[in-house]
Formats: structure tokens, C-alpha cells, sequence
């Protein structure tokens, strides 16, 4: 259990948390639903001001993102594209402020509309798994006290399945070649072909994933090549 936030500070979210539950039903199952159960349960838990690895955000901002993504696409476009990145943080940011954060945090527990795609599983699964166990590492690895979670084997298969799909996406823009090496598994995926300067990346799947997705500080995984090219690889901004 997190521990970044004494009890006695997140317990009245947790009161109102369980008495906005009772409005809401979960649909769906799979690991993006096992995941989105497991981030809302620690949003719940810290409350709104607990730190997040997402430079400047706090929880609170971080359920505002996840409710807008699912229940608002009209604003949700500037999450991908810069242009409408300012209308995506207008909207964001009076969502958190109008909507009290135990509200916010059940409406991302109880699945997005009855109209979105992502209500059937395997549109949920290809959306989602990826990305809410990122954000509960975010949460989760904020405070320096953090320990790596014990992933389900199938978890495990199931990050290192995506990966390997995105893995040319996620490193478009790296200038140098990069291998992903899943431990102890020794399995790899060329996540950009060599070129003069070379970089293995070698972690558990979950851990990878975390470093392609930006989380290069808070990825417990190790790199082998020459220094230069382990120093551009960290300057260089990954993921989507």
C-alpha cells in the first residue's frame, strides 16, 4: 500500500469515495480494468495533492486528465495534438476545479460513458492497459520510499506484448539504434534499427515500459553502450 500520504489525511476521501461509489457499476474486465481499479483505489487513498512523476502535476490533476481522456474527446485531442493543447488544459483544469476530487476519482473507477468504444474489451485493453499502469507508477513511484510491485506473469506477457507493438513509435524520434532486452526472459525487440551508436536496454516488462514512456528516472532497468550514446538516449524525449 502507499505509504507517501499518512492515513489520517486521505481518510475523508476515502468516507466520501464509498458513498459516491454506490452510483456506479464496472462493465468491463482484463487487465486495463484490474489496473484502472488499482489506480483509483490509490487516488482515493493519498487525495488530491499527493505528488505524481507527470512534471507538475499532483493526483489531482492527473484524475482530471484521466476523466477528460475517457468522458470529453472533444478536448481530449490535445492530450496528442500541440495545437490544441490549450484548449485540453482549459478543460482539464476547470474540471478539477468544479468536480470535488472523491467525485472525479469515482467517475474513473466506474469506466468511461456508455457510448465510448473503450466499454468493449478489447478496445479497453489496446486503449488503456499501457496507460494505467503507467499512471499507477506514477503515483506509486512519486515518493522515494517506493517498491516495485510483484506483476501478475500475465500482466507481465501482456506489457511486454505492447511494448514490442509500439516499441518503433515510442523511439521514432531517438538518433541512435536501440534494443529492448526483457529480463530474465532474454527476449528482444529492435526498437530502433543500429546505426553508429548503439544502446541495449535491459529490464522486467514493466520496468521497460515505464523507461519507453518517458520514465527514464523512476525505470529500474540498465544500459550498455558506448557513454555518448547513453547520454543521448536519456536527453531524448520518448513515447507517443
Amino acid at each position: 500500500m502507499y505509504s507517501g500520504i499518512p492515513p489520517e489525511h486521505s481518510l475523508p476521501y476515502r468516507v466520501i469515495a464509498q458513498r459516491v461509489r454506490a452510483g456506479y457499476s464496472v462493465r468491463m474486465t482484463g487487465f486495463a480494468a484490474r489496473e484502472r481499479q488499482e489506480l483509483a483505489e490509490l487516488l482515493a487513498t493519498v487525495g488530491p495533492d499527493a505528488p505524481t512523476l507527470c512534471t507538475g502535476w499532483r493526483t489531482s490533476d492527473l484524475v482530471s486528465h484521466l476523466v477528460l481522456r475517457e468522458g470529453r474527446p472533444d478536448a481530449a485531442a490535445g492530450i496528442l495534438a500541440k495545437p490544441l493543447a490549450g484548449w485540453t488544459k482549459k478543460v482539464q483544469d476547470s474540471t478539477r476545479a468544479r468536480v470535488p476530487y472523491p467525485e472525479l476519482v469515482e467517475r474513473f473507477r466506474s469506466g468511461p460513458p456508455a457510448w465510448s468504444p473503450t466499454r468493449l474489451g478489447t478496445v479497453d485493453e489496446a486503449a488503456n492497459t499501457i496507460e494505467f499502469f503507467v499512471h499507477l507508477e506514477d503515483v506509486r513511484r512519486a515518493t522515494p520510499d517506493w517498491k516495485p510491485r510483484d506483476l501478475d506473469p500475465d500482466l507481465d506477457d501482456e506489457l511486454w506484448r505492447r511494448l514490442r507493438a509500439a516499441a518503433k513509435l515510442l523511439f521514432r524520434k531517438v538518433p541512435l539504434g536501440v534494443t529492448l532486452v526483457r529480463a530474465p526472459q532474454q527476449q528482444t525487440v529492435v526498437a530502433k534499427p543500429a546505426t553508429p551508436q548503439m544502446v541495449t536496454v535491459t529490464g522486467l516488462a514493466g520496468e521497460l515500459v515505464m523507461f519507453c514512456h518517458g520514465r527514464k528516472d523512476a525505470a529500474k532497468v540498465e544500459l550498455h553502450g558506448d557513454a555518448a550514446a547513453i547520454e543521448r538516449l536519456r536527453k531524448t524525449p520518448l513515447g507517443v
